[in-house]
């Protein structure tokens, strides 16, 4: 197989939007927060390197399950891309990650480790039990805090932070799952959102995100963070994305439009953790 094709094949076995959004918002927090470039570029890279890792394991570890539904956007269920390459990709990145976290600072690195190995539990077990929430609150609630523990002096990211992330985690966990809900439960996948079903699924995910940005308008000691019109206006995008997602979830259940709007939920929530830092 050409170079070029396989490398196409693993940007398309990385799950790209999210672990770009993912990767985005970490770096605009950590300027948002005042870390120098450097740091700023090293975060992204670690985070980069992470959700690279936890793409490519994903399609590695699921691609029996992948392939007996016949998933066409997934490069090794189309036979596009061997299992044993993209293996060793997520093997590569994480390894990568690793050194990057701890390049960081030592606290800051081993709560990345933490949050990547969160994911990556996900991958292997957890995504088939009713726990299937956990790692994304786990792993999304320590993202801030990644950020600020590199930061001199070292700290951890505010309460009311780390708790919106960790809402943005499980929203878009559930948004996620939707559009794959019935081929899940044919290779007996059965996270949370598969025994709340789609209707309370739906329903979740949207209060969640919701949620998550009125945290982080109105959370901050001292008040709302987003002040006047720039709090509503923020809380106002985060509503109008949830209620559109419901209503295509509803209409074309295998859209992948919710996930969209929940990684449109989180940016509008950064934004607002970007500019009352």
């Amino acid at each position: 197989m050409p170079a070029a094709r396989t490398a196409s094949a693993l940007v398309r076995a990385s799950h790209l939007p999210p672990t770009v959004a993912v990767t985005a918002f970490a770096a605009a927090y950590a300027g948002g927060v005042g870390a120098p470039a450097s740091t700023v570029v090293l975060v992204g890279l670690a985070v980069l390197t992470g959700q690279l890792s936890v793409g490519w394991s994903n399609d590695w570890i699921d691609a029996s399950r992948d392939t007996a539904v016949g998933r066409t956007d997934k490069p090794v269920a189309t036979g596009g891309l061997a299992v044993r390459t993209v293996r060793t990709a997520a093997l590569v990145a994480v390894a990568a990650c690793v050194v990057l976290s701890f390049a960081l600072g030592a606290a800051a690195g081993a709560v990345h480790v933490v949050a990547v190995a969160s994911a990556w539990a996900y991958n292997v077990r957890l995504k088939s039990t009713a726990w299937s929430w956990a790692p994304y609150a786990l792993s999304f609630g320590l993202l801030p805090s990644v950020v600020t523990l590199a930061l001199d002096p070292a700290r951890f990211a505010p309460v009311s932070t780390t708790a919106a992330a960790a809402l943005l985690g499980v929203g878009a966990h559930l948004a996620n799952v939707l559009p794959d809900l019935e081929d899940d439960a044919a290779t007996g996948v059965r996270g949370l959102p598969h025994r709340l079903g789609r209707r309370r699924t739906t329903l979740a995910a949207v209060a969640l995100l919701v949620s998550a940005t009125a945290l982080v308008v109105l959370g901050p000691p001292g008040g709302p963070g987003g002040p006047g019109v720039a709090g509503a206006g923020a809380l106002v995008a985060a509503v109008a994305l949830g209620v559109s997602a419901a209503a295509v979830a509803v209409r074309r259940p295998t859209s992948r439009y919710p996930f969209l709007a929940a990684i449109g939920v989180a940016a509008v929530t950064v934004a607002v953790l970007v500019a009352t830092a």
